[in-house]
C-alpha cells in the first residue's frame, strides 16, 4: 500500500511537470497570437459609393486588377489592325489571261495567212473569210468566261487586225496588267487599278478600235489580289493581349485622398482589396496562427533535445518564456504610441533580450529568441508601413540582437553590459543608416538624426534594462548568473570578512583551493567561475570553531589532543552542515551551499577512526565518515578533489614536484575507490585533464620555494 503511494505521488508530480511545461508554452503562444492580433485583422471600412473619403485610404497588399487588366486588353485588341495577304500568283495568272486572248488572235492571223497561201492560185482569187466566221472560230479558242466577259467590240477588233498590231497591242497589255498586278490591290481599290492600266495603254500607237480593245483587256486583267487573313489576324490579336501587363493594384497605392469622392470606380477597387465585406476574414488569423506554431516550434526544437533535470528544463523555459513576453509587452507598447512621420519603433531595446538570455541561460537560447522578436516586429510594428510586413524594422531587430550576443562577454560586469549596449547603439545606427539610405530615401538632416537618436537610445536602453532586470531574475528564479557570482567574489563581502576575520588560515586555504578547482574546472568545460567562487565559501561552517581545525592553529595546542575521537569527528563533521545553515542564513545560491554540504560527499575520517581503534573502542568506518551527500556536479567534484590536494600539499614538510605528483594521483584514485565520484559525470578523461591542470597549477604555486640549498652561516 505504501509502494502503491510512493508510486502514485510520483506519477502526480512528474504528470505535474508535465502540465507546467505545457503550460509555459500555451502561454508564450497566446501573449505571441493576441500581441500581433490586431496587427493581421483586416481593416474595414465604413464609406459609401458617391460618398467623401474621410481619411487617405492605401492598399494595404499588391493585388491584381482583373477587370481593369481585361478591359485594357481588350482596347488593345481593337486597335489591332486586320490583317491582309497579297496572292502574289494573281500577277501571273492575269498575265496569262490576257496573253492566251492575244495569242488566239495572233494564231488566227496565221492560219489566215497559212491558208491564202495555200488556196492561192491563178486561175483562182484567195478566199477571205468573212468577219463572222472569224470571230467564231475566235470565240471557239477562248472559254465561254471570257466571251461572256468581253464585249462584242472588242472581239471584233482583235480579228480584224493584223498580227503584228496584235503583238503592240500584247505587249502593251501584258506589261500594263503585269505592273499593276504586282502591287496590292484591295476590294475598293480595284477600280482605280483599272484606271491605271487604262492610262498606262492609252498612250500606245494603235487604231482606235484595237486600242479600246486592249483596254477593255487591261482592265478585265485586273482583279482584286489582297484578301483579309483571318488567322494572322487572330495570331496578332493574341499577341497584343498577351503583351498587356496586367494591372494591380499595388501595396502603398493611394486609392482615395482624404477629401476625394468615391466613384463608382473606387469603390469597386476597395471592395476587390476586401475593405468593404467581411468574406475570408478569418484567414489573417489562420495565417497568424501557423505563424505562431512555427514560432513555438523553434523553441520546443531546442528542449526537446535537453539532455539535463526535468526541474531545469522547466526552469530554464519559464526563464526564457519571462524574458520573451516582456519583450513582447515592450514591443506592443511602443507600437501603440500615435505617432505620425517617425518610425517609433527603432527605439526597441531589441538586445535586451538576448542580452539576458545570454546572461541567465545560454548564446543558443539567446539567438532562437532575437529570431523570434525580429520575425513578431515585423508583424507588430507593420503599421509603419502599408503592407503587412515592416521588414526594415524585422532586420533592425534582427542585427541588433546579434550584436548583443556578440558583445556581451561572458564577464558580465555591469559596466561590461553597459559597454555591450553601446557597441549595440552602433550597430543600430549602422543598419538604420543603411535602411534608409538604400532605397534613396529622400529626409531632412534633421529626420536622420532623430533616428540616430533613437538607434542609440535603444541600445542604451538595451543594456539599462537588462542591469535593472537582472536582480529581479536572479532572485525570482534562484539564478546563479556571473554577475552574481563576481559580486559573491568581491572580497568586501560579509561572509568573506567573516572568513578572513574569524579563520585566516581557512581563508588561505579556501583561496588556493579557489586557484586549484578553477584551472580545473575550465581544462574540462565545466563552470571554473563558479568553482572559484563556491571554494570561497566551501569551508564556512569552519568560523563557528575556527581553531579545531589545523590551518587555523599558529602558535596554539591542537585542541583535539583533549577531546575523544568522537567529539572530535562531530565537529569536523558538523563544518559541512554549519556552513550550509550560515549560507542560507544570508540567503546564498543554492549552488554554492551545495558546494558546503557536499564538498566531502560520505568520505572516511581515517585519523580519528584510527584513533579510537587505538583507544580500543569498537568503532565503525561509518560513524566517522561525513554524512554526504557525494559530489553531484562536476565543479563540486573538482572542489572536492582540490581540497583534498590543497590540504595534502600544505601538510608536506618538503614538497617537490614528483611527491606532488604522486599526492595528486593518490588522492585522485583514493577518491574513485571510495565512490565519492560516482554521483557526478566525470569521465577518465576529465579527471586525467583534472589531474594535469591541478599539478600545472601546484607547480607555479610552488616551484620557487620547493628545496631551497640551506645556506650556512660561516660567521
Amino acid at each position: 500500500m505504501k509502494t502503491n503511494k510512493k508510486f502514485f505521488m510520483k506519477r502526480l508530480v512528474k504528470l505535474n511537470k508535465k502540465l507546467t511545461y505545457w503550460m509555459v508554452f500555451l502561454t508564450i503562444g497566446l501573449v505571441m497570437f493576441f500581441s500581433m492580433y490586431s496587427n493581421v485583422k483586416p481593416a474595414k471600412l465604413d464609406v459609401e459609393q458617391f460618398s467623401i473619403a474621410k481619411e487617405t485610404i492605401r492598399s494595404p497588399i499588391t493585388i491584381e486588377d482583373k477587370e481593369q487588366t481585361e478591359k485594357k486588353r481588350n482596347e488593345v485588341v481593337s486597335q489591332v489592325k486586320p490583317q491582309y495577304v497579297m496572292k502574289q500568283e494573281y500577277a501571273q495568272n492575269r498575265v496569262d489571261l490576257i496573253s492566251s486572248i492575244f495569242d488566239s488572235a495572233i494564231d488566227l492571223q496565221n492560219e489566215l495567212v497559212k491558208n491564202s497561201a495555200a488556196t492561192e492560185t491563178p486561175d483562182s482569187p484567195i478566199s477571205v473569210p468573212s468577219e463572222n466566221e472569224r470571230l467564231e472560230w475566235l470565240k471557239e479558242k477562248l472559254t465561254n468566261t471570257v466571251n461572256n466577259d468581253l464585249s462584242e467590240t472588242t472581239l471584233k477588233a482583235l480579228v480584224n487586225h493584223t498580227k503584228t498590231d496584235l503583238s503592240i497591242a500584247k505587249d502593251a497589255a501584258v506589261t500594263a496588267v503585269n505592273k499593276v498586278m504586282t502591287e496590292r490591290i484591295s476590294a475598293n481599290e480595284v477600280e482605280n487599278a483599272k484606271k491605271k492600266v487604262e492610262d498606262q495603254i492609252r498612250y500606245i500607237s494603235l487604231p482606235q478600235d484595237l486600242k479600246n480593245a486592249t483596254i477593255e483587256l487591261g482592265r478585265y486583267a485586273i482583279i482584286q489580289n489582297e484578301f483579309y487573313d483571318p488567322k494572322a489576324t487572330e495570331e496578332l490579336k493574341k499577341q497584343a493581349s498577351e503583351n498587356v501587363e496586367p494591372v494591380r493594384i499595388l501595396q502603398g497605392q493611394i486609392i482615395v485622398e482624404e477629401g476625394q469622392l468615391i466613384d463608382q470606380e473606387i469603390y469597386r477597387q476597395l471592395q476587390l482589396l476586401g475593405l468593404l465585406d467581411n468574406n475570408n476574414s478569418h484567414l489573417p488569423f489562420i495565417g497568424l496562427l501557423l505563424f505562431v506554431l512555427i514560432l513555438l516550434a523553434s523553441i520546443f526544437s531546442y528542449f526537446r533535445g535537453y539532455k539535463r533535470q526535468d526541474q531545469n528544463q522547466q526552469k530554464e523555459l519559464l526563464i526564457f518564456g519571462t524574458i520573451l513576453i516582456i519583450s513582447f509587452i515592450i514591443m506592443k507598447g511602443i507600437s501603440l504610441i500615435p505617432v505620425d512621420n517617425v518610425d517609433l519603433a527603432i527605439i526597441f531595446p531589441a538586445a535586451m533580450c538576448s542580452m539576458l538570455i545570454k546572461i541567465l541561460l545560454n548564446d543558443r537560447l539567446g539567438f532562437i529568441g532575437t529570431v523570434i522578436l525580429a520575425a513578431s516586429g515585423a508583424i507588430i510594428f507593420n503599421s509603419q508601413t502599408s503592407g503587412p510586413f515592416h521588414l526594415i524594422i524585422s532586420l533592425y531587430i534582427l542585427f541588433s540582437g546579434f550584436s548583443g550576443l556578440l558583445f556581451l562577454t561572458n564577464q558580465n560586469h555591469r559596466t561590461k553590459i553597459f559597454q555591450a549596449g553601446l557597441f549595440v547603439a552602433l550597430v543600430n545606427i549602422v543598419v538604420i543608416v543603411a535602411m534608409l539610405f538604400i532605397p534613396n530615401s529622400k529626409f531632412s538632416g534633421i529626420h536622420y538624426l532623430f533616428y540616430v537618436v533613437m538607434a542609440i537610445f535603444s541600445g542604451v536602453l538595451s543594456s539599462v534594462l537588462t542591469i535593472g532586470l537582472l536582480p529581479f531574475f536572479e532572485a525570482g528564479f534562484g539564478i546563479l548568473s556571473t554577475m552574481k557570482l563576481i559580486e559573491l567574489s568581491n572580497p568586501n563581502h560579509p561572509l568573506l570578512k567573516k572568513i578572513l576575520t574569524d579563520a585566516p588560515g581557512t581563508y588561505h586555504h579556501s583561496v588556493m583551493v579557489a586557484n586549484l578547482a578553477e584551472g580545473a574546472c575550465e581544462a574540462i568545460g565545466a563552470n571554473g567561475l563558479l568553482a572559484r567562487v563556491a571554494s570561497y565559501y566551501h569551508d564556512i561552517g569552519k568560523t563557528k570553531r575556527p581553531s579545531f581545525f589545523i590551518e587555523n592553529q599558529m602558535n596554539m595546542s591542537n585542541p583535539h589532543d583533549r577531546l575523544t575521537p568522537e567529539q572530535s569527528r562531530d565537529i569536523i563533521i558538523t563544518h559541512t552542515t554549519e556552513g550550509a545553515e550560515i549560507l542560507k542564513a544570508h540567503r546564498m545560491p543554492k549552488e554554492i551551499v551545495d558546494v558546503a554540504v557536499q564538498h566531502h560527499g560520505t568520505s572516511f575520517l581515517k585519523f580519528f577512526y584510527h584513533k579510537a581503534k587505538e583507544m580500543g573502542e569498537d568503532v565503525s568506518e561509518n560513524d566517522f565518515r561525513y554524512p554526504g551527500p557525494k559530489p553531484q556536479t562536476k565543479e563540486i567534484a573538482v572542489i572536492s578533489i582540490a581540497d583534498s590536494v590543497e590540504a595534502a600539499v600544505r601538510s608536506m614538510a618538503n614538497p617537490t614536484m614528483e611527491k606532488i605528483e604522486q599526492l595528486v594521483k593518490n588522492i585522485i584514485k583514493d577518491k574513485l575507490n571510495d565512490g565519492q565520484l560516482s554521483d557526478c559525470d566525470l569521465t577518465f578523461k576529465e579527471l586525467t585533464i583534472i589531474e594535469k591542470t591541478l599539478l600545472e597549477t601546484l607547480h607555479g604555486i610552488f616551484h620557487n620555494r620547493i628545496e631551497y640549498p640551506e645556506i650556512k652561516n660561516e660567521r
